[in-house]
């Protein structure tokens, strides 16, 4: 198997966090800020069954790769991630940036609410 290296990683993404803002009135007002911008690499995901039921309801699930960095370590699955070609938003199902010193990985979907 041919190592992966960074000519792979052809893609922006931005990742955003959720923040609450005093909206004057008792309330809050829900917006994104955003935190870490990065070059990703889109995984191809198997044909598991939660890949394809979910495929069948109009979503789409990716596995991303990221390089490690004091930024991608504070990623958090309640963050969302921004495709900066295509401009569509994923909600951020999974995070792993322990199991690899050099890439954090990141399970994505698209076509859900948050």
């Amino acid at each position: 198997m041919a190592k992966r290296g960074i000519g792979k990683m052809r893609e922006r993404a931005t990742f955003d966090r959720s923040i609450r803002t005093p909206d004057g009135s008792g309330g809050f007002t829900h917006s994104w800020q955003e935190e870490h911008a990065c070059t990703v690499e889109y995984i191809y995901a198997r044909g598991s069954e939660a890949v394809v039921a979910a495929r069948l309801k109009g979503q789409a699930i990716y596995k991303i790769r990221i390089h490690q960095s004091a930024g991608a370590r504070k990623i958090e699955p309640k963050w969302r991630m921004r495709d900066r070609r295509r401009g569509t938003e994923y909600n951020i199902r999974e995070v792993d940036a322990i199991s690899d010193q050099k890439w954090v990985y990141l399970v994505v979907e698209s076509g859900v609410a948050a």
